[in-house]
């Protein structure tokens, strides 16, 4: 197997919880110690003692309910969150398919926004100028590319986003339920790029709710539940049980 380019070693994310402070700031200060207690114990356990790694060209599905850590996962392996214990490594230029159009600004054109959104992703604006007639290209936004982004809609956002994050060269691609963009010509055109990019070598993680895409693009899926791993292994395999412990036929 090739070299491990993603190492989860017994990854554990615990967010505070905050409280509205009941009976007002005199009430806090006359019950101190209780208070400042409960304000200290109060957390989230996002995941817990979470071990795996991800081969470098392999592309990984992570499955599991609402709640049980996917996201939190993904904001690891991007670097926007970092573990309460244990370590995270992750070798190479990260692309992250996270929110499409999140960093676009509504005042802004199509054409602008790509520049934008590009240059947030890593790329250089010479990098973003060279692309920018393929980004519009495989958008199919139209004419509507030179007017302000206010004015789209969820569906022509969406697909302008990942148009743009469709043109990079990445090392790790990581993907959060962004595959339904646009319509079902646009899908097609979506997975092929995925599939472009898994021949290329690069290494894909996948978080969805969608079963099919699992099956059709990873080599292997991680079933997360109550915020730790409960299996690893084939996509065929993983999936059919996922499926009958939610009750759900084959």
């Amino acid at each position: 197997m090739s070299e491990p380019v993603i190492v989860f070693d017994k990854v554990t994310k615990i967010f505070p919880l905050y409280h509205h402070m009941t009976g007002g700031l005199k009430n806090f200060l006359f019950h101190l110690p209780k208070a400042w207690n409960t304000l200290k114990n109060s957390k989230f356990e996002a995941l817990r003692d979470v071990s795996f790694t991800v081969a470098k060209g392999e592309a990984l599905g992570i499955i599991g309910r609402n709640g049980a850590g996917k996201s939190t996962t993904l904001g690891l392996m991007a670097g926007v969150l970092k573990p309460s214990e244990g370590k995270v490594v992750v070798k190479g230029r990260i692309s992250p398919f996270l929110e499409l159009g999140a960093s676009f600004h509504p005042d802004l054109t199509g054409a602008e926004n790509i520049i934008l959104n590009g240059v947030l992703l890593g790329m250089t604006r010479s990098q973003v100028r060279k692309k920018a007639d393929e980004i519009i290209e495989f958008s199919e936004i139209g004419d509507f590319i030179d007017q302000p982004i206010r004015i789209y809609s969820s569906g022509m956002l969406a697909r302008l986003g990942f148009s743009v994050v469709a043109h990079l060269d990445p090392d790790i691609l990581l993907i959060d339920e962004i595959l339904q963009a646009g319509d079902i010509e646009f899908q097609k055109k979506c997975f092929q790029r995925m599939w472009e990019f898994r021949k290329s070598g690069v290494t894909m993680v996948l978080v969805t709710h969608s079963m099919e895409n699992v099956k059709t693009l990873c080599d292997r899926v991680i079933w997360f539940d109550q915020r730790t791993v409960r299996m690893d292994g084939n996509p065929q395999d993983v999936v059919a049980l996922y499926r009958s412990s939610a009750g759900i036929g084959p």
